[in-house]
């Protein structure tokens, strides 16, 4: 059988015995691994907050601050929890082992710790933070850095909570016509260059896109993370997108295509966000009246002939510091009354 053999790694020996932190370095340099040493625990957690390691060895009886101690303040830190700790220790009884592995650690081995055995624990130690690392990047790659980061602080649940935000949504004025005119990879190409310039609008405001379908997306400003003043970085955003899809047009006149509108429909209020779907497979998204009304605002961007259209709770929000105009009350499907509709100054849809 081949032996496996893995990447070296930085790793942190952490024993208040000198001779043992000597030992166990000079062991793993062997394997090729790079060592640092920190002797109790409080040293230890300076290492780990002013550096990245791969792997902890940590021993328990240690002055100023025990392994005890230290378990608990890794997994107190959303930054240092999924650190790999292998506890080697002599003290003994089961109560010790499991109040260990509760507070975090992957594995416990008693001294006189067995090389052999070290080694392995080792290995596989390191082969699920590989595993966890390739996990994280997905994440990193396929949802946004918002999401990616309440996931850290939260941990994944299907299920929502209730919370004031702000929803957008919006897309391309006459898209099936444009499709039908040109080549599948020339409208691949302009979808692509569409979402490069709505996501950086809209992320550089603060929101987050959680759904695109064909030319539509929609956009959530004030979860998963909370969001000082979101209904102003909704329409502030909104007002970048309809200036970069002007200066694309200029590009695309000159190339004599088709010049780009599109509408947006913004409203604010109570919504409730979560993840939905199964522990297979699931999405960041928000349901509620408020997601409604803001999509049937973006539709009647067609009707209204104006490009950003707000309610009235956004308007309140944003009122003295956005120039609107009052377009009067409109009866939407799914609402039982009339929605006061108030347009944001900017270009006006075709």
């Amino acid at each position: 059988m081949v032996e496996q053999r893995h990447a070296p790694a930085r790793l942190l020996v952490t024993d208040d015995n000198k001779v043992n932190r000597l030992l166990m370095t000079r062991s793993l340099e062997l394997q090729g691994h790079t060592v640092e040493c920190a002797e109790n625990g409080r040293v230890a957690l300076e290492f780990l907050r002013s550096a990245p390691f791969d792997l902890m060895l940590l021993d328990m009886e240690m002055p100023e601050m025990n392994g005890f101690q230290v378990l608990e303040q890794l997994s107190d830190d959303p930054k240092l929890r999924d650190l790999p700790v292998i506890v080697t220790s002599s003290l003994e009884g089961v109560s010790n082992i499991a109040r260990c592995i509760e507070l975090g650690a992957e594995d416990y081995l008693h001294k006189p710790v067995n090389p052999v055995l070290l080694k392995a624990r080792i290995d596989s130690s390191l082969e699920k933070k590989r595993l966890r690392d390739q996990q994280k990047e997905m994440v990193r790659r396929f949802a946004t850095s918002e999401v990616a980061q309440d996931l850290q602080q939260s941990g994944f649940a299907l299920g929502g909570r209730r919370v004031h935000a702000t929803v957008m949504f919006c897309d391309i004025r006459g898209f099936t016509a444009l499709v039908e005119s040109q080549p599948p990879e020339e409208t691949i190409e302009l979808l692509n260059t569409y979402y490069t310039l709505m996501f950086d609008a809209i992320n550089g405001h603060g929101g987050v896109v959680n759904q695109m379908i064909g030319d539509g997306l929609m956009a959530i400003f004030g979860a998963p993370l909370p969001l000082e003043d979101h209904s102003a970085a909704a329409v502030y955003a909104a007002l970048d997108m309809m200036e970069m899809i002007e200066l694309l047009n200029v590009e695309r006149i000159a190339a004599k295509k088709t010049a780009l509108r599109i509408g947006v429909g913004i409203a604010t209020g109570e919504v409730v966000a979560g993840y939905t779907g199964t522990h297979q497979r699931a999405t960041y998204t928000c349901i509620g009246d408020t997601v409604n009304l803001a999509a049937r605002l973006e539709e009647h961007t067609k009707v209204a002939k104006r490009g950003i259209l707000i309610d009235p709770a956004t308007c309140i929000e944003i009122e003295g510091r956005i120039e609107v105009e009052p377009l009067g009350p409109a009866q939407f499907r799914g609402k039982s009354a009339p929605v006061e509709v108030h347009a944001v100054a900017g270009p006006a849809p075709t």
